[in-house]
């Protein structure tokens, strides 16, 4: 149904990829007296860490293009009919709700998909928290954590570019990086409630990212070069790909490694049993709940979490033990970072990277 009053749009919005009733695990009734705008309740199953999402986006939006706050992110996309701009947030009913903006109306569905997959409201939380909590160690985090989600992708092939500008960095020296990248090469959209400009395109970035990135020349080539393979179709990279498949073509790149093309399956395809046993994050968060906390050992225990390690790994960066950085400690600017092109992240955790380069 759709009606129009003075701009006013009034819409209901069935499940998944469809439109329909509202009924089911999807869509429910949008309404909003905001010319050009949309507002949808999403439902969802519960319980749902959506704050520890929020937490997330925050400590990793890139200026420009999105904005995060402690109940809300926002941010620009490119979409087949234009730009678009959605905002998720909790509503004072505790509902989670999101406010779209779009050039076409025939992207509300595959815009809500994305806003979906990257708050993983699709999960079924008590099936999670029941198989972790059967793991004594993990029992009092599930407990003060329930329904913790799996953040996932707004858009794949930005996952892949922020994915490797991430590697062996600190998670604020990247986001700088990214919004440096933005700032420079990201194409204009009328200003909105603190965003301005869309991620660039893999074009862009191909043909310019070398004049904006900073550190070792191998690891600048090869996020050009899988650009450049993005942007011509060589490499295709979608929430759809098979895992297999798509882990074996990430590994042909130069420059991507066990890590990073691990950490692209669990966020562009959702998999929900991906682990990242040498994720320096990771390993700090195991050893905080006495678990192993080498790769090799650690691997072995996460598989009896299977086929939930990528929630495992969600509890395990949020366990790392906050550090107060000293007052006159000086970070590493991200230009210094080692010239290995692809290593264990140390971005998962601000607090643990930003004591690894001190000490480094």
């Amino acid at each position: 149904r759709r009606s129009v009053r003075g701009g006013a749009v009034s819409r209901a919005v069935g499940a998944g990829s469809g439109l329909g009733s509202g009924a089911g695990p999807g869509l429910g009734t949008v309404e909003t007296d905001v010319p050009g705008a949309l507002d949808l309740v999403l439902p969802h199953r519960g319980p749902l860490d959506i704050r520890g999402i929020f937490d997330w986006m925050a400590a990793r939006a890139v200026s420009g293009a999105e904005v995060a706050t402690p109940t809300s992110f926002a941010r620009t996309l490119r979409l087949d009919g234009g730009p678009a701009w959605f905002e998720v947030r909790l509503d004072d009913a505790g509902r989670v709700r999101l406010r779209v903006r779009l050039t076409q109306l025939r992207d509300l569905s595959p815009l809500v998909t994305r806003v979906r997959r990257l708050f993983d409201l699709d999960a079924d939380p008590v099936a999670v928290d029941a198989a972790l909590r059967a793991h004594s160690p993990l029992a009092a985090r599930v407990a003060a954590l329930p329904g913790i989600r799996v953040p996932g992708a707004a858009d794949p092939h930005e996952m892949l570019i922020r994915a490797m500008v991430g590697q062996q960095i600190s998670v604020a020296a990247a986001t700088t990086a990214l919004t440096a990248l933005t700032e420079a090469l990201g194409e204009r959209v009328e200003p909105h409630a603190g965003t301005d400009r869309l991620f660039p395109t893999m074009a862009a970035i191909a043909e310019r990212g070398a004049d904006v990135l900073r550190g070792p020349g191998a690891r600048i080539r090869a996020i050009t070069g899988a650009a450049a393979a993005l942007a011509s179709g060589e490499l295709t990279l979608t929430s759809a790909d098979d895992g297999v498949a798509q882990r074996a073509a990430l590994l042909a790149r130069p420059g991507i490694g066990p890590w990073t093309a691990d950490y692209v399956r669990m966020r562009v395809l959702g998999d929900p049993d991906v682990s990242l046993p040498g994720d320096v994050a990771v390993r700090a968060g195991a050893a905080a709940l006495g678990l192993p906390s080498d790769p090799r050992g650690f691997d072995a225990w996460a598989a009896g979490v299977a086929p939930w390690r990528s929630y495992l790994m969600t509890h395990l960066w949020r366990a790392v033990p906050p550090r107060p950085a000293p007052a006159s400690r000086r970070v590493r600017p991200a230009a210094a970072a080692p010239a290995a092109v692809d290593a264990p992240s140390i971005a998962e955790s601000p607090s643990v990277a930003e004591s690894l380069e001190e000490s480094s």
